[in-house]
Order: C-alpha cells, then structure tokens, then sequence
C-alpha cells in the first residue's frame, strides 16, 4: 500500500448561515489520482481551499508527511509542495511558455533568458508536453496551457497536485493528452486530487473516490466496487428514480402538422457549410458531432448569433428574414448558448436582473419594467426551477455554475419561446442539476415547445433526443432517429460521414 501523504481528520468549515463542511475525512497516499466528487455545494472547492490555505478551518487536523501543520496562505502551502491547477487558466497568454512557467518566481532575472529557456525546455521534455519555451503562450492550445500551467506547480517541488475541472473544456484527444501527464506525475509519487464533472473520466483515471454531500462524507471507494449509477445515487442523497424515468420518456412526436422552424441552404461567416434544417412542435432533436464538427455554429446560425450568409427561413410555414439575434427573439425563439460565462451570463447584475433581461429587450429599454414586474418575474422562476440564491438581489456571478445556467434557462422560459435552443446547458455542473435540466427539457416538448439539445455527453442526447442530426467537418453528414439512435449509430456516422 502507498504511503500517506495528507490526512485530513474531522474538519469542519462554517460561514454564516451555512455550515461547508461537516466533520470531513480525507486521505491521500503517494502516487495515486483520488478523485473527490460530489455536486455543486457539496464542500469539493471548500476542503480544496482548507487544503491550500484559502481558508483557516474551524476544526480538525491535517497532517502532511506525517506532521500536523496549518496553513495561513496559499503562499504556504505552495512552499510545502502543495500545487493547484484551476479550470479557469491563470497564466498570461501574450509571455512565451517560459516565462509563464517562471514569472513571479525569483529564479531568474530578465538577463538570464538562456538559463530559463534550457530549464523550461527540461521540463516540458521530460513531462511530454508539446510546446516550445519561446513560444507565446496563446497560440498552444487549451490542453497545452492547462498542462503548462501544470509544468509550472509541479516545478515548485510539487508532491501534491490538485486539478480543478482541468478537463471541462477540452476534446477527447486532449483530455487523453492530459490523462497520459497525470500518470506520469503518479509515476513520480506525486499524490493528485482530481476534482470533474465527468464520470467516465473518473473511472477511467482514478485510483480512488471520495464522495461528499452537503458538506458532509459520504464515504471513500475502490471505482470497481462502485457502479456508475451506485456514485450517482451517493452524490445526489436518493435513488436514481429520476434518472430511469428520463430514459424511459418519450418526447412527444410530431403530428405532421407545419414545421415550427424550417431553415434552407443557412450558412453563416462561422464557416458553417450550407445546411437544411427542420424542427417540429415538441419535438426534441440534437445536433451530435465531435467538438469542432460544427454544431455550436450551426445553432449559432440559426439564432444569427453569428453573421448569415445564405439561406431561407420559415416559422410555421411563412418565410421570415432572420439577420440578427433579435430578429430570431422576435420569431419566438430563444438561445442558451455554449460559453456560459463569456456569452451567458452578465456577471455584474443581480440574478433578477439578468432573469428579465431577454424580456427587457423585447419590450424595449425605453420601457423597463417596474420593480415588482421585475422581482415578481423573478420569484416565479427561482420557484419554477428551483434556483438556490439568497435572494434576487444577489450577484449571478456568486451564484454556483448549475445555478446560473438555471438562471439562463428562466431569462429564455420567461419569454415563452416556441423554440428553445440549448448548446451544452449541462457541461460543468452537478449531477442533480444535470438531471434537473434533462426533466425540464422533456417537460417543456411535452406542452409542446420545440428544443434542440446539444451536448458532449451522448448519454445525455440519447435520454432526451427523438431526432439527432450528426455533424462532421461543420456539415451535416446523417440523421439518426427510431431504433437507429444509439451511440454505436452516432459513432459510425461521425466515422463514416463525408467518405
């Protein structure tokens, strides 16, 4: 068995009003990727920032090496060896590689560029990774800045490495290009907390997995003595009932009756190629594809979020000129597109603010709407959707990441589209808001609203999609839908697509 490395004992962490963490336990040995899950709220980032100094605990121990200690700062726990990689890349694109691995760091002056090109050189060689010290950093990409970022906390004579959602953003050959760095730092003993949203991943890298809920343990597994569906089950509290009644809903089907939206030959400056597109009252259809195939530009097309360059549309059999996204507000339909942060949310508003905005531009600014039309909209779809924040008032951007795409959801439902485009609405939240979401979406194409659903999790599409129009190349290369909609189908078309 491996030697321990970190031993948290019985901590506890308390804010007003809400006590984080209850009396947690936490092991982590030399050598290993343990996974801590748990959904959004459930005390992950809180026992990270204990873990790294962020925050003082309350109560309990942690002892490093065998030895209690107490972190003060993220400074101190950097100098014991104690590395953090967030989601959220902090590093500087417009500095070269090395720099960024470097700066801040007292090792090298600006005299010494030979010296701090030969070590960075070193250490990206002996980690693998794929870039050149003297390249400016944005032009690797994602996968190579979060492995470069990594570089950088494994060089501050790393022995423990903590991963924060490293993966949320890259494709599946990136996130095995990652995957192969995190083997190589177990190999060297180095003991890494991984912390994601996706479960294949975490079966497919982890040595061990510790669940929390509600600030609570839940308890510490072997992954092959805990099913998928058993891990589900411990982070949501409940059995998965919710989850065996989405895949045994139908959404509704089509009664031949006009198409709600109809688009002909639509191309946009995306550099999506001419395509056909049909939608009918509650149905739910999909747009698969691997990540770059198209899909986010071609829904982006739809709603003229990006700029059209050719094509003919129909709402319900009549031809409508759609050039701009409130041309397509105006047609009754509505767009939760795919960079919540850069394109979804307005982080410096309230959650009220930012439920009634699509409706405030309908309506037009010169009219705004009252504060009680305001916070009586509000209240509606915090209930509807059962969005967890103090109150209206409150920043979105203090909200968690399912909680604002709720948030997203109720300034789209607040317009009563007919047609609701969703691009990734489940990509970096919980399993229980993941849930939540498929329910909804499957409600709302029961009273008849018509929704196109995309996301990188195929299991997600096939619960919720009649229809799946599969992409490739930024064109469509197939359809699937009846018996032939399963994830072998999919694969085979995105194989097979274009030859």
């Amino acid at each position: 068995m491996s030697e321990n490395i970190l031993k948290m004992e019985g901590i506890c962490k308390s804010f007003p009003g809400v006590k984080a963490l209850d009396n947690v336990d936490f092991l982590l040995r030399k050598g290993e990727i343990h996974s801590l899950m748990g959904e959004n709220g459930a005390g992950k980032s809180t026992l990270i920032k204990v873990i790294t100094g962020v925050y003082e605990k309350d109560a309990g121990q942690i002892i490093l090496n065998g030895k209690p200690i107490h972190f003060k700062s993220p400074q101190e726990a950097q100098k014991m060896g104690i590395g953090t990689v967030y989601q959220e890349i902090t590093l500087c694109p417009n500095l070269t590689v090395a720099e960024n691995m470097f700066i801040g760091r007292g090792q090298y002056t600006f005299v010494q560029w030979k010296q701090m090109n030969e070590k960075a050189a070193q250490m990206l060689d002996s980690l693998g990774i794929p870039a050149s010290p003297t390249q400016e950093l944005s032009s690797c990409s994602l996968a190579v800045q979060q492995m470069i970022a990594i570089a950088r906390a494994v060089d501050m004579d790393c022995k423990i490495l903590i991963l924060d959602e490293p993966t949320s953003s890259l494709d599946e050959d990136e996130v095995n290009t990652l995957f192969e760095l995190m083997r190589k730092l177990k190999a060297r003993d180095v003991g890494i907390i991984f912390i994601t949203h996706f479960l294949d991943q975490v079966y497919e890298i982890s040595d061990r997995i510790t669940v929390l809920r509600n600030g609570a343990l839940i308890g510490e597994y072997e992954p092959s003595e805990l099913p998928q569906i058993e891990l589900i089950s411990k982070m949501m509290g409940k059995a998965l009932d919710d989850v065996a009644e989405i895949k045994k809903h139908k959404p509704l089907k089509s009664d031949g009756s006009m198409p709600v939206f109809e688009a002909a030959a639509l191309s946009s400056a995306a550099g999506v190629r001419p395509f056909n597109f049909t939608i009918q009252k509650g149905e739910v259809n999909g747009f698969a594809g691997l990540i770059g195939s198209g899909r986010s530009e071609s829904v982006r097309a739809i709603f003229a979020a990006d700029k059209v360059t050719s094509g003919e549309i129909r709402m319900q059999g009549k031809r409508v000129k759609i050039k701009a996204p409130l041309n397509a507000m105006k047609q009754g339909i509505g767009y939760l597109p795919e960079d919540r942060k850069g394109d979804g949310i307005i982080a410096e508003l309230s959650v009220r603010d930012n439920i009634i905005l699509a409706l405030q531009v309908l309506k037009g600014f010169f009219k705004p709407f009252s504060r009680k039309q305001a916070e009586g909209f509000a209240d509606e779809y915090i209930k509807k959707l059962n969005i967890k924040t103090p109150s209206t008032s409150t920043p979105i951007v203090s909200l968690s990441g399912g909680n604002q795409q709720k948030v997203i959801l109720a300034r789209w439902l607040l317009t009563h589209p007919m047609y609701l485009i969703l691009d990734e609405p489940t990509r970096g939240i919980d399993v229980g808001t993941k849930v939540e979401i498929q329910k909804l979406v499957l409600k709302l194409a029961e009273e008849g609203m018509s929704l196109t659903f995309i996301s990188s999790e195929i299991d997600e599409m096939l619960r919720t999609c009649s229809r799946m129009i599969v992409m490739k190349d930024r064109e469509i290369v197939g359809e699937l839908s009846g018996t032939n909609l399963t994830e072998n189908d999919v694969m085979h078309v995105i194989a097979q697509g274009g030859e």
